[in-house]
């Protein structure tokens, strides 16, 4: 087996032990790990005994060297030399090859742990409610599924084969040692506390400046992040904050440069200690046993390969000593992922919950009441857990509305009434908190989620658009449509001229979020993606409410063909989408304060007529 390196046990001893002292390895998170491991104990065992051949192999040189100075030079036998010569290339060559048969292993047992969590742990969180989304740092989920996921795999294969390796590594060789002289097998092993204890200050040195590293490199990459994305990039444009911005980052990266050197020089320390160490125990084994060999009590071969063991037993005794911390390590990786993993989700399936078939599109809310929740229980506090993220006060109140199939019904209301969340309540987005929502007479929470949501369609204010293709996109609805329903549902859109113009017509990359689309565009294409969904229910979350006035004729001309024969619910700033509305329906701190058509609405001296005048006003600009 190869030796870690001397970096690779310091960083072992910079793992911090404040965070591991005293900490005990939970049986359940050993079982859930060696369940992770248990489709590759065949590999492992694998692993393990190449280990265990390699290191023994390992241990030949030094015995087949001693026979050519006590044999075969001693005895002028030139053909026990050849045989010796033989012997050490085939341990050589087996040493070797079995160096590669065990990074082959460790790569399968390795590379399959971090697809098996990663896929998991990627399904979980995307199966999870928005209100997780809401209170989680994109940047904290993406850690988990990068670094921690592998930290986990290389603590796993790594500790394995570095413990396995460095127990019969040492065990070996001071077995070999004791059975070649012990006298000095003693004094080889009573000054490895003069390595040992440097090399742990020099540990705890470079601690600190590893989470300090951590900690500057994480600031960097943090504003990298945010300044190379399109809407941070325009920010830095607009505001002429080139030069403040690269002042900025020179001194974040100079930090990291400082640290960087820091890091290399207690690197270099520990590497010259352990060489000294290493050098002094070397020359004293020789000296005291070159006395041995002045009074005839060894044999020059006897020395010389006490010698080469020497060297052996300090890197297996130091990584050893650090052997709980690693193992340590290597667990607490593994219950990082496991948090994410035992994250629990507050809106599943219930356990014979129906598929919906053909719907119509009816929807009833029934004596609805809805409060944000806070974190659920059992969230650590690292994705969120423990915030008080939800709301004090309900902000829907005993909603009672019947939607008919086909009905188009427009929701108004000042800012803050609630219309976003009454519509994020009909698709799952989150659960009501009392009374309840029924699709064609189901309640909504009796339904699988899947067939819920392929029901019904959303156009939002400011559509997502995933940087890749326009087809791509098209067909994140439907991804089995062909090219000419794709170009069916953009004519239907009114969009099709217009992605038929660019450069590579469906082809074309959009761009992250949809940046080279403008808003009217990206409105268009999201009713294409919807045509192409083909729901029943569709709601439109203010869908051209930034819009100037040619697109927004463009994008309801769409919306017409969109919502013909479909239930609708539509939050709308704009008059022509309200008035146009089969039912009126206002919101008002949660409760639903009014609902008629627009003429019995016009002049009822409540709430909406004081939203229509001053619609009126902002539109006429009178």
């Amino acid at each position: 087996m190869t030796a870690p390196s001397p970096f690779q046990i310091m960083h072992s001893m910079s793992a911090d032990r404040s965070a591991l002292d005293g900490k005990q390895i939970n049986r359940e998170t050993r079982q859930r790990v060696f369940g992770f491991a248990r489709p590759y104990r065949r590999l492992i065992i694998g692993f393990v005994t190449t280990i265990v051949v390699s290191t023994f192999l390992g241990l030949l040189p030094p015995l087949l060297i001693r026979k050519v100075f006590d044999v075969a030079i001693v005895d002028n036998n030139g053909g026990y030399l050849n045989t010796l010569f033989i012997v050490m290339v085939i341990a050589a060559v087996g040493e070797a090859i079995l160096a590669l048969v065990e990074r082959w292993l460790s790569s399968r047992i390795g590379e399959g742990l971090i697809f098996n969590l990663r896929v998991q742990l990627f399904d979980h969180v995307q199966r999870m409610p928005l209100a997780f989304f809401t209170r989680t740092q994109t940047g904290t989920l993406i850690s988990r599924l990068n670094n921690d996921v592998i930290g986990a795999q290389r603590a796993f294969t790594g500790t394995l084969g570095t413990v396995v390796g460095n127990v019969i590594m040492l065990a070996g060789t001071l077995i070999a040692m004791l059975l070649l002289e012990w006298r000095l097998t003693l004094i080889a092993i009573v000054i490895l506390p003069v390595f040992v204890l440097p090399a742990r200050r020099v540990g705890a040195g470079l601690q600190d400046i590893t989470r300090e590293g951590m900690n500057v490199n994480a600031s960097m990459n943090n504003t990298m992040t945010e300044r190379f994305n399109v809407a941070g990039a325009l920010l830095v444009k607009l505001f002429g904050r080139h030069s403040a911005e690269a002042d900025d980052f020179s001194s974040r990266a100079g930090r990291v440069r400082d640290i960087g050197v820091r890091s290399a020089m207690y690197s270099r320390v520990f590497l010259v200690a352990l060489t000294l160490v290493g050098a002094i125990g070397t020359a004293l084994i020789y000296w005291l046993g070159g006395h041995l060999v002045i009074d005839n009590d060894i044999t020059p071969g006897t020395l010389i390969a006490l010698g080469l063991y020497t060297v052996r037993i300090y890197m297996p005794l130091t990584s050893l000593s650090n052997a709980r911390i690693d193992i340590m390590t290597a667990f607490v990786s593994f219950e990082r992922v496991f948090e994410v993993l035992d994250t629990p989700n507050a809106i599943t399936d219930a356990p014979d919950a129906m598929e919906l078939r053909t719907p119509a599109g009816a929807l009833r809310f029934q004596d609805v009441s809805f409060r944000y929740p806070d974190p659920a229980e059992g969230t650590p506090a690292s994705l969120g857990g423990g915030e008080k993220t939800g709301s004090l006060a309900d902000v829907l109140s005993e909603i009672n509305l019947d939607v008919q199939p086909g009905q188009m019904v427009a929701i108004v209301g000042p800012s803050g009434a609630g219309k976003t969340t009454l519509t994020s309540l009909v698709p799952r987005l989150y659960d009501v908190t009392t009374g309840a929502i029924f699709i064609d007479g189901h309640d909504v929470r009796e339904v699988s989620q899947h067939s819920l949501r392929q029901a019904i369609g959303v156009v939002s204010q400011d559509p997502h658009m995933f940087h890749d293709t326009v087809g791509a996109n098209l067909r994140y609805a439907r991804p089995q449509a062909t090219h000419e329903e794709l170009v069916e549902a953009c004519r239907a859109a009114r969009i099709h001229e217009v992605i038929d113009a660019l450069p590579e017509g469906y082809d074309t990359v959009v761009g992250e979020r949809g940046y080279r689309l403008s808003g009217g565009e990206k409105q268009r294409l999201a009713i294409a993606r919807m045509l192409l969904k083909n729901p029943c229910i569709v709601v439109l979350d203010e869908a051209t409410s930034h819009l100037d006035t040619e697109n927004e004729a463009q994008v309801q001309e769409a919306l017409g063909v969109a919502l013909e024969g479909r239930t609708s619910l539509v939050i709308a700033h704009r008059l022509s989408t309200i008035t146009d509305a089969d039912l009126i329906v206002v919101l008002d701190e949660g409760r639903l304060v009014e609902r008629g058509t627009h003429e019995t609405l016009r002049h009822s001296g409540g709430v909406y007529e004081e939203l229509y005048e001053t619609l009126v006003r902002a539109e006429t600009g009178g």
